[in-house]
């Protein structure tokens, strides 16, 4: 898609206060893909009042409208699914086949549940002498990364325009095409103008502006631990509501008697899809003392598999990740893993031959770490899987358990039961049965320091709504 020079505010395009602008590169190869403006305060105070003046009358819409609005915007999803792939294949990296099958199709399914939610949802309902309204909670401020670009936005939003919410959304300055493209669409589905406004630029700029901003009733952030708690703090300071999906270090628990070629093959296909960049990845891998050593080979033979390569060809597995920094992050804590002691069974923090032009990092794997290991401990966000070794099944408990995270995992049994009782016992938001498949009307989101909230299905919509009672 052609960038826009402007913010989408108000429903137009308009010019952008200053004149700063945001490099998009292709992290591929580092050439330049377009410009797209920085906003800054006035981008988006003008966005917040914008979206404050249109919030009357998109409450007032009825559920009904607001699911054909919703549905509106899946079917041109649909028909720009090839444009959506091709760009976010283009500003993130990500193979143009999973562009294709995740980074498209999920935003798709969840427009589309929340299109049916929206006009099913019991907006009210009769408790004793009282009617309970379930109504919207205003203006919304949303700030979202660049790992999945698309999904993260459409997360927000679509329940947000559900709930009967108005929204200004920051994206994340590596990836602000395809939340342009995402505009066009919203724009294209007839949303009134107002509803939903885009503000591109820096995240200490204009997402500090919008986090600060005093028109914002609930802050919806998807990003670091860190960065979380900053805004966190912002929104107490001004009695606001918050929505905050941050960091994790899921574990993968292999309990004895599972089928272990299975579960190492599925967790390495984890841990390398979109480049490693996965908030939920299964970058811990754990597995008893007697199979450690198979699961260890098994791990080598799969990840071999996973070659980095042009995110255009077909056959390409693994493309860069998203930018220098980010490539200097993740090798960082590939030789800081070998410093503390773990042993590197394939990949490395070198990059790939041939490949120094982008930003690549070669699949990596990592035996013989310890829980206390900076690599078991702290979010690695790239292609780096790490192999624990654990005695019985209270030892892998407290393991799985010892982070200060608690966003996803995934347990694998010889028999369904044993691993539901485990998954019980786990501090995490989202547990994976024997390899259990994405659900987009299941709650996601973490315990501890992983975030407060959920998003997806009903639980995701009443983020985004208040509740009122009348007594009769």
């Amino acid at each position: 898609m052609k960038a826009h020079d402007g913010m989408y505010i108000g429903g137009a395009w308009r010019a952008a206060a200053g004149t700063e602008t945001i490099e998009v590169t292709n992290p591929a190869d580092g050439t330049l893909l377009a410009t797209v403006p920085a906003g800054g305060p006035e981008d988006v105070d003008a966005a917040v009042r914008a979206a404050r003046a249109a919030l009357p009358g998109w409450a007032a819409t009825s559920p009904a409208e607001r699911a054909a609005r919703l549905g509106a915007l899946r079917d041109i999803l649909v028909d720009r699914r090839e444009e959506i792939a091709a760009t976010v294949t283009s500003e993130l990296g990500s193979p143009l086949t999973l562009s294709q099958k995740v980074h498209a199709a999920v935003p798709i399914a969840v427009c589309g549940s929340y299109a049916e939610l929206a006009g099913t949802y019991a907006f009210e309902e009769e408790t004793g002498n009282s009617r309970v309204l379930r109504e919207p909670v205003g203006v919304v401020g949303a700030i979202t990364p660049w790992n999945y670009p698309l999904h993260q936005i459409v997360a927000k939003a679509a329940p947000a325009l559900a709930a009967g919410c108005t929204m200004v959304l920051k994206p994340a300055e590596d990836t602000p095409l395809v939340a342009q493209l995402f505009a066009e669409a919203v724009h294209e589905a007839g949303v009134p103008a107002g509803v939903f406004n885009l503000v591109t630029g820096l995240g200490p700029v204009a997402g500090q502006a919008l986090a600060e901003h005093e028109g914002i009733d609930l802050l919806s952030f998807t990003g670091s631990t860190a960065v979380g708690r900053r805004i966190g703090a912002v929104a107490a300071g001004g009695v606001k509501r918050v929505a905050l999906e941050l960091g994790g270090k899921s574990a993968n628990v292999i309990l004895p008697g599972a089928d272990l070629a299975k579960a190492v093959k599925v967790g390495v296909a984890n841990v390398m899809s979109n480049s490693g960049q996965t908030c939920s990845a299964w970058t811990r891998m754990l597995v008893d003392s007697e199979r450690y050593d198979e699961a260890v080979r098994l791990a080598a033979e799969a990840a071999a598999k996973y070659v980095t390569g042009d995110p255009l060809d077909e056959g390409t597995r693994v493309g860069p990740v998203v930018n220098a920094k980010q490539r200097e992050r993740v090798t960082g804590y590939i030789t800081r893993g070998q410093e503390e002691g773990a042993r590197l069974v394939t990949g490395g923090a070198e990059p790939p031959e041939g490949q120094e032009r982008g930003h690549y990092v070669r699949p990596t794997v990592l035996a013989d770490v310890t829980p206390e290991m900076t690599v078991a401990q702290e979010e690695i966000f790239g292609p780096v899987l790490s192999l624990l070794r654990y005695e019985d099944t209270e030892d892998a408990l407290r393991i799985a358990n010892g982070t200060v995270y608690g966003l996803a995992g995934a347990v694998w049994a010889e028999n369904e039961e044993d691993a539901v009782a485990f998954a019980r016992r786990m501090e995490t938001g989202q547990v994976d049965i024997n390899g259990g498949r994405f659900n987009p009307l299941a709650p996601f989101g973490g315990y501890k320091q992983s975030g407060v909230g959920r998003e997806l299905g009903a639980h995701g919509l009443e983020e985004y709504l208040q509740t009122k009672s009348l007594q009769f």
